[in-house]
């Protein structure tokens, strides 16, 4: 068996670039001005068809599992370690990041809930930027626009921001209507994710002066 370069460096990337996307969820939902777009599909087809039969976490995982067969046939070289954290602790850790956050602010002022709002983006976008980087396996979303951007030449942001853009009409359709943190994100999250790649993610894992590209 080969173990990757920088193999303890990636487990860490991915761990905590899971459980960050996860919180940052938390923080988008606490927020109330909408939430990241794949969410938006999520929790909308789930509101709209779910809520009342199973919770999130568990829907999120099987929701995760169908992805998950087409992700093996058209990127499986996406899938990994990081896919399968994901897809079993996701939907859990955002319901216990809502319920830890509420308890410490069950009515947030206006402004506290715009805070929520930009450590929700920063941190969706730098937590995604880690475990991507990582290369043991992104989320069954994640892996959507990196196949599509690989395959057609096209740069990564468009690819994400048509992904994205994708999702939240679908979410839309379902019943949860988009905010101002779902538009923010459709539109960001792809340039921001580079963004972080190159400033951080790739330095960390490769050095200063040795990245992936």
């Amino acid at each position: 068996m080969n173990i990757p370069e920088n193999f303890k460096k990636r487990i860490f990337m991915t761990t905590a670039g899971v459980t960050l996307c996860a919180i940052a969820v938390g923080f988008f939902k606490c927020s109330q001005f909408g939430v990241d777009p794949f969410q938006c599909f999520a929790q909308g087809i789930w509101g709209h068809f779910f809520e009342t039969h199973v919770s999130y976490g568990f829907y999120y995982m099987i929701l995760s599992g169908l992805m998950l067969l087409p992700d093996l046939f058209i990127a499986r070289r996406c899938m990994g370690a990081a896919t399968l954290v994901n897809m079993f602790l996701t939907g859990y850790i955002v319901d216990f990041s809502c319920a830890v956050i509420n308890r410490f602010a069950p009515a947030p002022s206006m402004a506290l809930r715009i805070v929520f709002l930009a450590v929700a983006v920063l941190v969706m976008c730098f937590a995604s930027s880690l475990y991507m980087t990582s290369n043991l396996g992104v989320s069954v979303y994640d892996a959507i626009p990196i196949v599509i951007a690989d395959s057609r030449k096209i740069p990564f942001r468009f690819v994400r921001i048509g992904c994205d853009l994708l999702c939240v009409i679908i979410g839309t359709l379902s019943g949860l209507l988009p905010g101002v943190g779902t538009l923010i994100t459709a539109f960001f999250m792809g340039p921001l994710i580079e963004f972080f790649n190159h400033s951080f993610s790739e330095p960390f894992l490769f050095g200063q002066d040795r990245r992936s590209h």
